[in-house]
């Protein structure tokens, strides 16, 4: 089994110097991009309602995730509540805006990663982490301490700041991110923020920069790299073929997987454009689009 890249800076010392720099962004928050200022270690709340201490949903061993990363054994899944976005077709809203969940402890944290990995899971999810980096680092230091070996996936909207990315270069071996769309307009109607389309084109650079293309064992379980999820909306709000140029111009070789689940969930039925499922051929556009531009589709 190959040793997750965060070995290596827990036995430098660089990994508790990660979670000091870390615990540093939360005094007046620059976490995200939102930029909110306010001191979380004062356990003050800014969009993200969340202070000093992670809420944790559910985790378990997820066997729904693409196979790469769920495998044989599935991947040790963490649901964390609050989210940076405000997405008003969110499918997990009561968890990602309603907080459905537990305040737990870093301590408590790498208990449960602890845990997953003694289920077998093949690795370590943080589902919905933007907001939470310093927290996840501090966990990850206290886990590694205590025997974690798996690699970690980080699994995000890519509303991320760069500071945040790298921070956790070393330490995420695999980046599992959304992309949206790549319309200004439509990130703050559908997401309720501003810059997403230029945040997350950085982000996605950056975590290709720290990990590289999607790399897999004899066994095609992932141990490092980028898999891009590409969810396709109704009337092409999620601009598929600017999202595949875009992905294909970071790497030809991208992994990607063309996502046709959307259901108009939470508030999308206020919006007459979203109300409804996707077509065959809508979805089939997107998924030819991707095979033409040569990526390499990684499927449910």
């Amino acid at each position: 089994m190959r040793e997750p890249t965060y070995i290596k800076l827990l036995e430098t010392g660089e990994l508790k110097e990660r979670v000091e720099k870390a615990k540093e962004m939360l005094l007046e928050c620059t976490v995200c991009p939102r930029e909110c200022k306010v001191n979380r270690l004062d356990n003050k709340t800014g969009f993200c309602k969340t202070g000093k201490n992670v809420y944790v949903a559910s985790f378990f061993p997820h066997h729904g995730e693409e196979f790469p990363i769920r495998g044989r054994y599935g991947s040790g899944t963490i649901f964390f509540s609050y989210c940076n976005l405000g997405c008003v077709y969110c499918q997990n809203y009561d968890i990602s805006q309603l907080g459905e969940g537990k305040e737990i402890s870093p301590e408590e944290l790498a208990a449960i990663m602890l845990y997953l990995q003694e289920e077998g899971c093949h690795n370590i999810n943080w589902v919905t982490p933007s907001h939470i980096v310093p927290q996840l680092i501090e966990a990850t230091y206290i886990a590694a301490q205590k025997g974690l070996k798996i690699p970690i996936v980080y699994n995000t909207s890519s509303y991320d700041s760069i500071e945040s990315l790298k921070l956790l270069d070393g330490i995420v071996d695999i980046y599992l991110a959304d992309l949206k769309y790549l319309n200004e307009e439509y990130g703050r109607k559908y997401s309720k923020v501003k810059n997403y389309p230029q945040v997350a084109k950085e982000a996605i650079k950056e975590m290709h920069r720290q990990v590289g293309d999607l790399k897999t064992d004899e066994h095609g379980i992932a141990y490092r790299g980028l898999l891009v999820r590409h969810l396709v909306l109704p009337n092409d709000i999620s601009t598929s073929k600017e999202v595949i140029d875009f992905l294909k111009s970071v790497s030809p070789n991208m992994h990607v997987n063309i996502m046709a689940q959307y259901h108009p969930y939470y508030k999308a039925y206020d919006y007459p454009e979203l109300n409804r499922r996707i077509t065959t051929k809508e979805y089939f556009d997107a998924l030819e689009y991707t095979e033409k531009a040569g990526l390499n589709i990684v499927k449910d």
